[in-house]
């Protein structure tokens, strides 16, 4: 089969109608991880026995004419930073090397529950610390694009794979931008839901209040099918919200025309890439002719959310990293003469730089005499970015806006400065902060032929509305 014209529904059709079993499909992806991912480094580990036997299992339903569950066969892959029961989980980091799980995340539960098959564990940065795939322990992702370009991070594995046709699916997770930043950098869709509607069991934790699970596919549709199937309520998770789960699927083909959509200001003004602004507005037209209002909006605490994330981020971490101890799993330093040591020796040793620079951070933004002035202060800016959000949702209907404001940039290029590395975030951390659902797709490419990215944000839990809108322009496109 043409592995790079796969979707979800072609998959299942082809297993379904006995064109292909699902153990030769799984075998044609792990042939092409064999031949293409050591040029790229999107997988750090293979589910090959969990992921032949499941096919399998799919194989003998389909040979005794059973109905197929709606991603039967669908070979997927999982960010390293969801647990995977049997399978090692590092998190992309030295401290959880050796950590092999005895349960599985909910998302990756239920996406086996649907019949998809689990490839492998993909590359990421050290515990989602990153906006490059360069900070994981284990070796940098590649861009398929462009080889010499990072794919974007800390989900850039995630994003890599699909890009290059290595899954057709995956699942990736975004703190601050980490699903729909590398989606933009690798021209593919990516989608990060409103807080509470996908369940968090499982995933490991880098910032609890702003951490969240979303597909990345090569269309629209894709993502629409795995949402559906990963969301809603979860007993494991109090945060996961008990909200009705639309069938995502059905709502793409409703009419776009008449919808209002934002077009913020803020986003739009110094510091975006020239090439990146003419392909958003180029979208923004062909949303207008597709027949959505376009309105100008305001979010005028933009500029603080940078900010306001680095210090609610660095804190939650500080906090969820104590953990890692060499006390109960993962990594533990060796000839440590007592317990303080073993603890100051694991973590030195465990941990790489950026996630370090993030500890320490947090820590003195928690400490005593400072939290005040720092923590609960990027608190009150947080409230101030939701309510700009909650106001502009008054007048439209969904947001505009570049996904990052540049392409792709060079491997190395911002490894030495953690500011211009921080400042790819600008145009997607305010939809962690506020909790709204945000999607990016292709939208352009730059005169190198590299992606660009748009993205679109909706109201809390109206993921549908982002979704039509996406689809109707990747169909117009």
């Amino acid at each position: 089969m043409d592995l790079k014209l796969l979707t979800i529904d072609a998959a299942r059709s082809a297993v379904q109608g006995g064109k292909i079993t699902a153990a030769a499909l799984a075998e044609s992806f792990y042939a092409k991880i064999e031949k293409d991912d050591p040029q790229i480094g999107s997988y750090l580990a293979l589910s090959k026995e969990r992921g032949l036997a499941k096919a399998a299992a799919i194989d003998d339903m389909a040979k005794r004419g059973e109905a197929l569950p709606p991603l039967a066969g669908v070979p997927v892959g999982i960010k390293d930073v969801m647990v995977t029961r049997g399978v090692r989980t590092t998190a992309g980091s030295k401290i959880l090397g050796n950590y092999i799980p005895p349960y599985d995340c909910t998302a990756v539960a239920r996406l086996e529950s649907a019949g998809a098959v689990v490839l492998g564990k993909m590359n990421c940065d050290e515990f989602a610390m990153g906006s490059s795939n360069e900070n994981s322990a284990w070796k940098p992702v590649h861009n398929p694009r462009d080889l010499s370009r990072v794919p974007g991070g800390s989900s850039g594995g995630s994003a890599a794979a699909v890009a290059a046709d290595l899954a057709v699916a995956t699942l990736g997770s975004d703190t601050g931008g980490s699903i729909r930043q590398p989606a933009s950098f690798c021209g593919v869709v990516g989608l990060k839901p409103t807080y509470g509607r996908v369940s968090r069991y499982g995933l490991i934790a880098f910032a609890s209040s702003l951490d969240h699970i979303g597909p990345l596919t090569k269309t629209v549709r894709d993502a629409a099918i795995v949402l559906r199937t990963i969301a809603g309520r979860d007993p494991m998770d109090s945060t996961s919200a008990e909200v009705p789960v639309p069938d995502y699927v059905a709502e793409l083909e409703k009419p776009i025309r008449g919808l209002k959509v934002g077009v913020a200001r803020e986003y739009m003004g110094e510091g975006l890439d020239p090439e990146v602004r003419s392909a958003v507005e180029d979208a923004v037209q062909s949303l207008k002719e597709l027949g959505c209002e376009i309105v100008e909006v305001s979010l005028p605490h933009t500029e603080y959310a940078i900010p306001a994330y680095y210090i609610v981020a660095t804190a939650e971490a500080s906090s969820n990293l104590a953990r890692f101890d060499g006390v109960r799993y993962g990594y533990r330093a060796e000839g440590a003469r007592s317990l303080s040591e073993m603890y100051r020796r694991t973590r030195d040793l465990g941990f790489g730089t950026e996630v370090k620079r993030r500890i320490m951070l947090g820590t003195y933004a928690l400490s005593a005499g400072y939290y005040d002035a720092y923590y609960l202060k990027a608190q009150k800016v947080r409230t101030l970015l939701t309510r700009d959000f909650d106001d502009a949702f008054k007048q439209v209907d969904a947001i505009v806006a570049p996904t990052s404001p540049t392409a792709a940039f060079k491997l190395g290029d911002k490894t030495d400065d953690p500011l211009a590395m921080y400042l790819a975030d600008i145009y997607t951390v305010t939809a962690n902060l506020a909790g709204i659902p945000g999607i990016s797709i292709p939208c352009g490419q730059t005169k190198e032929k590299l992606p660009i990215g748009m993205q679109i944000f909706g109201k809390h839990f109206d993921e549908a509305t982002i979704l039509r809108l996406a689809h109707a322009y990747e169909q117009a496109a």
